[in-house]
């Protein structure tokens, strides 16, 4: 079945004009929905925590920051950009007991309602507007005059017109300069999820960590091991960006092909795709929200101790110190607190 896909020419901000709208969270993804929306014209107000750099940050851009509850009351549709593990409880305490009838609840990512962890009321729109990059990229690429692609899923169409506020909202944040897909909750949080477990993050950081040691363990030096298996994964993921994987292999010499085509399936072989469907049966039958719901409500010991192995790794450690040796990268750090 084709894909629906959707620009600014079929949608307007129509629906949002003259509405009050309360970006929830002003991390990653709450700074750049929020700033560019009101850059689009549209009345933005953000929700946040006092003392927390995302506070801090919002009131540097102009935000005058109120608790979500604050937010519900005033807004006419809410943008929920908290963590998955945070919304729930903000949820129940804050949003829930502030709903009116004909209000729009906007998710970035479906997980909540589609684990039925949140259960809104029938009387309010759920819909989802995902942008399928990083927030700091939907607001530096909307600068640019440009746009992240989004998702727009409908879940509940309480006033009718719950498809025309989301294509509203992914033009105010320019996604529809690019392109938008509409399709569903369950479609978008299942494969965002598996995307994120078996490539884009789990699956590259496990290949980046076996393959430093794998050289190192060789007796070769770590830096060598660094540039090789780490740093210069940009320049390759730089020409699939733009040429997909033809043209990267149509960049790279011929002996560099050779190793991809003919090597590369002995290394992830038919045992990883065994492993990447088992992955995938767990996100669909809801076994691992619930084992990371379980991890949340636990103190998320076993995340700490992870987080920690893993910046504490040798391909952290010498990466750094690179980097540090490279000041046109612009290297950046975690920030603390």
């Amino acid at each position: 079945m084709a894909i629906e896909m959707l620009y600014e020419k079929d949608g307007s901000l129509a629906p949002l004009q003259d509405k009050t709208i309360a970006v929830l969270g002003y991390g990653s993804q709450g700074h750049g929905h929020a700033q560019n929306a009101r850059e689009s014209g549209l009345n933005v107000i953000v929700a946040e925590l006092p003392g927390t750099n995302n506070f801090n940050t919002a009131k540097e851009h102009g935000f005058e920051p109120v608790t979500a509850a604050e937010a519900v009351q005033q807004a006419d549709m809410m943008i929920v950009t908290l963590p998955d593990e945070v919304q729930p409880t903000v949820y129940e305490k804050e949003i829930a007991p502030n709903l009116k009838a004909g209000q729009t609840l906007c998710f970035t990512h479906g997980f909540n309602i589609h684990y039925k962890t949140i259960v809104p009321p029938q009387d309010v729109n759920i819909i989802m507007v995902a942008p399928k990059g990083p927030g700091h990229l939907v607001r530096s690429e909307f600068a640019k005059g440009g746009g992240v692609p989004c998702l727009l899923c409908v879940e509940q169409d309480a006033t009718g017109n719950a498809k025309d506020i989301g294509m509203a909202w992914a033009i105010a944040i320019g996604g529809a300069r690019s392109g938008v897909i509409i399709t569903t909750f369950k479609d978008e949080t299942e494969t965002d999820l598996f995307g994120e477990q078996v490539v884009l993050c789990g699956g590259l950081t496990s290949l980046i960590k076996h393959g430093f040691d794998t050289l190192v363990e060789a007796g070769y030096d770590p830096e060598m091991a660094y540039f090789e298996v780490c740093h210069e994964l940009k320049l390759i993921v730089d020409l699939i960006y733009v040429g997909g994987i033809d043209y990267m292999r149509y960049s790279i010499s011929n002996t560099a092909e050779w190793g991809d085509m003919h090597v590369g399936p002995k290394i992830v072989d038919e045992q990883v795709k065994e492993n990447m469907k088992k992955a995938l049966a767990a996100i669909q039958d809801g076994s691992f929200a619930r084992e990371w719901r379980e991890e949340y409500a636990k103190g998320l010991s076993t995340f700490k101790k992870l987080y920690e192995a893993d910046c504490n790794h040798p391909v952290e450690t010498v990466g750094k110190k690179l980097r540090a040796m490279m000041p046109w990268l612009g290297a950046k750090e975690v920030p603390k607190g």
